[in-house]
């Protein structure tokens, strides 16, 4: 009892010192955020003289001052979450975050009985605060000082002698968990011997129960992680990993990181390429959680195209069909194809020269074989088109050999043009003879099964053919359709719009600057915004659970990076796409000759051992030969298997979900074959009303198809039927390895007939 007082009074002890210095950092933002308001102010002061030069400066400063005041406003979980104690350096110089910048020790820092003294102790928190004498009170986690704090081992210990990750909400410190990074020295901090409190930061983060969104792990980044997150952005990094190495996690911190190493490069923003959008919904707390937004964007691959959600599911074979690399041939015929609809005029009249002049429709379809020559996007053609129609109609009228003198037949041509063209009927007659064609259009067009065999003729064989029309009928798009209609996009092209004049802004009238500039310039904070819209490019593209995408998205992500740097993130593993090396040769494509820098994450921080074993023997089937990464912990709870048998199986599936409920305290995911997905949910309907998580009412119980649940992870999984699941398609295997791998806790397996369970209730597939 008086050991475990002795214990609860040092915690105490050393939260208290950890509050004290939070109390001093929130006294210095207050400090700040009075200097930015300040600033605020005077830039509007600013805006009052009327001069270009005052507004542009005007506008800067708002926009500065802003982002400042915003970003010291914000009071996240965990502001302030780590401190190192380091011994002194091998030499005095300092970084400008104010931190010595030696990663070795001086030679003599170790006394020879063993001994040493604290040299510096740096704070490590989301963002990073000077005092008023520059020294600093917290480092940024991204700046090069903070790195000891991730990547210190007690094999490569530095200078660290001791890593404390702190747990506070807004001003308040929780707790502490410390790391001894040299547990063979006895190392003092003002005299005084430095504490060591709980069993280890990063156990105590494994053992957090899971909620509806993804924490950042900015305190808990592990050495090889860190690696990843700060390589130099140049050409392409490539990182591979297994279920539960943090993949995603190290994505979207990778993005804060480069933002922060290069913001000026970086403008042109950083895309984040999602699987699906419940990763999306997971994962899109943690950048601003982190200190960024604005500049990054997270979209799920059925989401890359403005305006269009991709809501459908395509079952595999007519997805095996939309992702191959063979639909660039039938897509490219039917751009082209598209403009010969059957409603399409077949004769052109018009009256020139006092006489009527006709093109018939062999005529026609010659002059619309000989615009679509070439590989120029068939809407951009449509000028093309017009002035070969012209061509014709002149030629017929002979109006060539009106005229000797070649600037008055240059005259006669222009004004026989002026003439046909002014006519109505000549605009509807172009009109609906080369139509502005749209993907939407062109897509609902390959839906008649007919056309769609011409256009797809010794592409696709007639089974092809058939599901994929089929499929084209329906009002909703899926992730494939939408890859398709970007495709299109790029086939069609879209014709030049007159450029819109900017609205004046109020503030010129007050000036009284309208009459010097009616049309003032856009400001660098306007254009940005602007930009944002429209932005189509990005500056750096990352790219999480990349061995899912298709050939075809491969094309339609590659153009949003053509001129970027890239983070491929992803485990051919876990891979859902049936032709791996189709997929990556488009990759390959459209990363171009970039250079590769490869990582591979080898630890499972996720599952606990008993879990990953299992995972094992599917991956085994699945890829023979592949390497599982690492479990780091065991909790000594094995894996339930449980048989529907003769029973109901709703009633199974809900007892084991409820059975899960009691014994976790987050999150339990039910991972079913894509085709139960509404069926299961239905059976666990009302199941947890009573025990909400409290985030906007969501319950703890998510019911998921196996394709959803990249990237996802619960407190507990249900999986059920293994076989089902195995059977959806050619990767089936590869997704039940997925399907295995969401739970933090425990993992329970139900299994139906198709299973062939034994006595354990332990399907065929999972048995040794």
């Amino acid at each position: 009892m008086a050991a475990q007082e002795a214990v609860d009074s040092v915690r105490d002890r050393e939260v208290a010192v950890e509050q004290d210095h939070l109390d001093q950092v929130y006294r210095r933002l207050e400090e700040k955020i009075h200097e930015a308001e300040f600033l605020m102010h005077d830039a509007a002061q600013r805006g009052q003289v009327g001069t270009p030069g005052a507004l542009a400066e005007r506008d800067a400063q708002v926009f500065r001052a802003g982002v400042h005041l915003n970003r010291l406003n914000s009071e996240f979980e965990d502001f302030l979450f780590g401190r190192i104690d380091l011994l002194r350096g091998k030499d005095g110089k300092k970084g400008p975050d104010g931190a010595y910048t030696s990663v070795e020790p001086a030679d003599d820092a170790v006394r020879p009985d063993g001994t040493a003294e604290i040299a510096e102790t740096l704070h490590i928190g989301r963002i990073g605060v000077l005092d008023a004498d520059y020294s600093p009170l917290v480092i940024d986690w991204r700046a090069p000082a903070a790195a000891p704090f991730y990547r210190a081992t007690p094999v490569d210990p530095g200078r660290v002698v001791r890593r404390r990750v702190i747990r506070s909400k807004g001003r308040r410190v929780l707790g502490v968990e410390d790391d001894l990074m040299r547990p063979e020295l006895i190392a003092t901090l003002d005299g005084a011997e430095l504490p060591v409190i709980g069993d280890g930061a990063l156990m105590a983060a494994l053992g957090q129960a899971r909620s509806h969104t993804m924490r950042d792990i900015v305190s808990s980044i592990q050495a090889e992680q860190d690696l990843v997150i700060r390589a130099p952005a140049a050409s392409v990094t490539y990182v591979e990993g297994g279920p539960g190495t943090g993949k995603t996690a190290v994505a979207l911190h990778r993005a804060a990181y480069l933002l922060y190493q290069d913001r000026r490069r970086y403008a042109g923003g950083i895309l984040i390429v999602s699987p699906t959008p419940l990763l999306v919904a997971y994962t899109e707390g943690v950048l601003p959680s982190l200190g960024e937004e604005g500049q990054v964007a997270i979209r799920a691959v059925g989401s890359l195209v403005d305006g269009v959600e991709a809501t459908a599911y395509d079952d595999p074979a007519v997805a095996r069909v939309k992702g191959s690399s063979r639909m660039l041939k039938v897509l490219r015929k039917a751009a082209r194809g598209a403009l010969e609809r059957g409603e399409a005029p077949d004769r052109l009249r018009v009256v020139a020269f006092g006489r009527r002049i006709e093109l018939e429709a062999e005529e026609l379809r010659r002059i619309r074989h000989a615009a679509l020559g070439g590989t120029a996007p068939v809407n951009l053609l449509r000028p093309r088109a017009r002035r070969l129609v012209l061509d014709a109609l002149y030629a017929k009228s002979g109006g060539a050999a009106r005229q000797t003198d070649p600037e008055l037949a240059a005259e006669l041509r222009s004004s026989f043009d002026e003439d046909v063209t002014s006519e109505d009927s000549f605009t509807a007659f172009l009109d609906a003879w080369w139509p502005e064609l749209t993907p939407r259009g062109v897509l609902a067009a390959m839906a008649d099964e007919k056309r769609l065999g011409r256009w797809a003729r010794r592409v696709l064989n007639p089974g092809e053919v058939r599901r994929l029309a089929r499929s084209l009928r329906r009002d909703a798009y899926s992730v494939h359709d939408v890859a398709l209609l970007d495709e299109l996009q790029t086939l069609l092209g879209a014709p030049a719009r007159p450029r819109r004049r900017r609205e004046l802004d109020p503030l010129d009238q007050l000036t009284g600057l309208e009459e010097l500039m009616p049309v003032r310039e856009e400001s660098q904070r306007e254009r940005a915004e602007r930009l944002a819209q429209e932005r189509t490019e990005y500056a750096h593209v990352i790219v999480d659970e990349a061995q899912d995408l298709t050939p075809m998205q491969w094309r339609m992500v590659g153009r949003r990076g053509r001129h970027a740097t890239w983070t491929v993130v992803g485990d051919p593993a876990q891979s859902s796409w049936s032709v791996p090396d189709e997929a990556a040769e488009a990759r390959d494509e459209a990363l171009g000759t970039r250079p590769r820098r490869r990582f591979t994450l080898t630890v499972n921080y996720r599952n606990p051992a008993e879990i990953a074993e299992l995972a094992a023997r599917v991956l085994a089937l699945a890829m023979p030969g592949a390497q599982s990464p690492r479990a780091v912990r065991s909790t000594g709870v094995e894996p339930r298997f449980t048989a529907v048998g003769d029973r109901d199986p709703a009633e199974v599936v809900r007892e084991e979900a409820r059975r899960l409920l009691e014994r976790v305290d987050g999150t339990v995911g039910v991972v079913v074959a894509m085709n139960r997905r509404e069926q299961v949910a239905g059976w666990l309907a009302g199941l947890d009303s009573d025990a909400p998580l409290g985030e906007g009412g969501r319950g703890r119980v998510v019911v998921l198809g196996s394709l959803e649940a990249k990237g996802l992870e619960y407190d507990a999984t249900v999986v059920v039927s293994p076989a089902e699941i195995a059977d959806e398609s050619p990767a089936g295997l590869r997704v039940l390895y997925v399907a295995l791998t969401r739970a933090t806790q425990q993992l329970t397996v139900v299994a139906g007939r198709r299973d062939e369970p034994d006595e354990a209730g332990v399907p065929d597939l999972l048995r040794d």
